[in-house]
């Protein structure tokens, strides 16, 4: 059985909280590389252990059918003003290559899919 990393969302950690300084970026809009918004973000995953969000949950509506994802937050380029989550390496091809997110748990294979998506080195 493959290993995972157990995360979970934020709303059901009742002692855990956005950091200080740092904004609450559920129901803001996701941007790729063109800037044209390509979903929402829905959720904040959290790696409970390192006490540390981790992903952004996030349903694009800009793909050929609507898919659920995580987006690595560090990945993330964050604007306030415009309440958006800019992805840089979010490309429509990106989009199309996706890995489907379907539960709380994250594989080593979804991690390198995502990562694979996104262009980034494995």
């Amino acid at each position: 059985m493959e290993p995972v990393i157990n995360l979970r969302r934020l709303r059901d950690l009742p002692d855990f909280e956005v950091a200080d300084g740092y904004p609450d970026v559920r129901g803001w809009a996701v941007r790729g590389a063109t800037g044209t918004a390509l979903g929402t973000v829905s959720e904040l995953l959290v790696d409970a252990d390192a006490e540390q969000v981790r992903y952004l949950d996030a349903q694009l509506t800009g793909a050929p059918e609507p898919k659920r994802v995580l987006l690595p937050l560090h990945l993330a380029v964050l604007d306030a003003e415009a309440r958006s989550v800019f992805i840089p390496s979010l490309t429509d091809a990106a989009v199309v290559a996706y890995p489907i997110y379907a539960e709380e748990l994250l594989t080593p294979a979804y991690a390198a899919a995502m990562r694979q998506a996104l262009g980034e080195a494995l």
